[in-house]
């Protein structure tokens, strides 16, 4: 996987252990759009979570189960996090990612998922990309929509956060048939 993805007006680079007071000053910052839908995202997250979500981060990178990447503007400003994660089982890998609500509605989102979604459909053994969210959650759907994939289901859940409804809407993005 690579360890760092330009995409258009962002850069996603590998997340790395000097970030994390950076990373816990914009998760704080961004806590009334992402505490709804989040259950990490919560007034507790600190310096030290920070760090243990990039180390824990890390080690599933080497385990090539997860590979998370923090979102840059091209300037250098920490704008979000996302990620690649093989939890939807064999041959997709799904697409998470969340944007600082100061920079968000200026496109971060869906230009890191085509980014990822590309990144993800030329990996050996991926033949499609998946995002979920929750069904309550509109705005991720506009993501994964502009992003060019398709809604392919309707999944019950418990809730997790609590602004979630319990049901996950599924989308993919297929490999093109050669």
């Amino acid at each position: 996987m690579p360890e760092m993805i330009n995409a258009g007006d962002i850069v996603l680079k590998r997340w790395e252990l000097a970030w994390a007071e950076e990373l816990a000053g914009t998760v704080r910052a961004s806590l009334p759009e992402l505490a709804p839908w989040m259950p990490w995202a919560n007034e507790a997250y600190d310096l030290d979570t920070a760090r243990l979500f990039i180390e824990v981060s890390d080690d599933a990178w080497d385990e090539g189960t997860a590979f998370q990447y923090a979102v840059f503007t091209a300037v250098g400003e920490l704008v979000g996090s996302c990620g690649l994660m093989t939890r939807m089982g064999p041959g997709i890998l799904e697409i998470g990612y969340w944007i600082h609500s100061d920079h968000a509605g200026r496109g971060y989102a869906t230009a890191l998922a085509g980014a990822l979604a590309r990144v993800a459909l030329a990996t050996p053994g991926i033949d499609r990309a998946g995002i979920r969210h929750d069904a309550a959650n509109s705005a991720s759907g506009r993501v994964a929509a502009k992003a060019g994939f398709t809604e392919v289901g309707l999944v019950e859940r418990d809730p997790e956060a609590p602004g979630e409804s319990g049901f996950h809407v599924v989308w993919e993005l297929a490999r093109p048939e050669p």
